[in-house]
């Protein structure tokens, strides 16, 4: 079995890594005859267009700042960022495997079977956050009358600005992707005509704690998905560094080992793949990588300028409220 970590110890560029690992994996896939590992070489080849041929980026970013300056002309009043960033290619490819984990055994435990290769592909073609925005709100305490309302009105705001991203950015050339009905808001402030769009992780209460809006939007332009996630600063807080970080980190570990537990070694290709996969991913020395152009001070720190572990920004905008600025009257 042919995985990405095999190419990380070469001394090589991202690129040359990527194109490798791609060669090498569709030569296995045709010898084999392994039509996941066709898809997965074909998903490979999406991501290392897009980092050889990132010029719509900038286009695309600058679509994304009409919305920016839209906002902070709506709301002087709030502070917020916009930020955007391409998925590491080992999020990336962690992400991807762990599609086909899913899949295999959500199918066996609800039918008892393993999933057909249409229904494989059907799974992993939900993989469309490799382009993803992110904007975080918040309402200045000083800007709230009665502060016992402050988190109410902050969580207002954001949905007001939800309910005008998909009208906006189809003006701007983007199409609002269905969420085909995955987390379906419950919240009476998201209109019923962007209702199907999102993701609702607000009204839908997480276990981890982790709280958001997702949207996914096709860039007619590029022909490239992208995701737009909308959060209040506390919600982003406790995504990036609280406790739905850590709690989704340990889920996650304790659902792969369950899941191998229900899937025996040797019951299924695709499973036995995509599990060695992912886990060989997850205990990755970072630091002892071999990667031209790449240093690592320690598992956290990371920089190639490709985006190999925690991903490259492409959107970096901030906006301070009226008050901050001292502009306000």
């Amino acid at each position: 079995m042919i995985t990405l970590n095999d190419y990380l110890y070469s001394g090589n560029t991202v690129f040359k890594i990527l194109h490798k690992y791609i060669v090498d994996l569709r030569k296995e896939a045709k010898r084999t005859g392994n039509e996941i590992d066709l898809i997965h070489s074909n998903f490979l080849i999406q991501i290392q267009e897009m980092l050889e041929h990132n010029d719509f980026l900038t286009a695309q970013s600058q679509k994304i700042r009409e919305f920016y300056k839209y906002m902070a002309k709506e709301y002087p009043f709030l502070a917020f960022t916009f930020k955007g960033r391409i998925k590491s290619l080992l999020r990336a490819e962690e992400k991807f495997n762990g599609y086909i984990v899913e899949c295999v055994y959500e199918c066996y435990e609800k039918y008892g079977r393993y999933p057909t290769i249409s229904e494989l592909k059907e799974k992993l073609n939900c993989f469309r956050d490799f382009i993803a925005y992110r904007i975080v709100v918040s309402l200045p305490k000083c800007n709230v009358k009665n502060e016992a309302e402050w988190e109410k009105e902050e969580i207002e705001y954001l949905y007001q600005i939800a309910n005008v991203l998909p009208g906006f950015l189809e003006a701007q050339g983007f199409s609002a992707e269905s969420a085909r009905g995955v987390l379906e808001s419950k919240s009476e402030q998201l209109h019923d005509n962007v209702r199907p769009y999102y993701r609702d992780y607000i009204s839908n209460h997480i276990e981890s704690g982790y709280q958001s809006l997702h949207i996914t939007f096709y860039d007619n332009s590029s022909r490239s998905y992208m995701e737009v996630q909308l959060r209040t600063k506390t919600m982003d807080d406790i995504a990036e560094i609280g406790a739905a970080n850590h709690k989704a980190y340990e889920k996650k570990q304790e659902q792969e080992r369950t899941r191998r537990k229900v899937i025996p070694e040797g019951e299924n290709l695709y499973f036995d793949e995509a599990y060695e996969r992912g886990k060989r991913l997850v205990n990755l020395e970072l630091k002892d990588l071999d990667v031209n152009m790449f240093a690592a001070v320690n598992n956290s720190l990371i920089n190639d300028g490709c985006g190999l572990y925690r991903g490259r920004q492409i959107l970096p905008y901030e906006h301070l409220s009226r008050y901050q600025n001292d502009l306000i009257d």
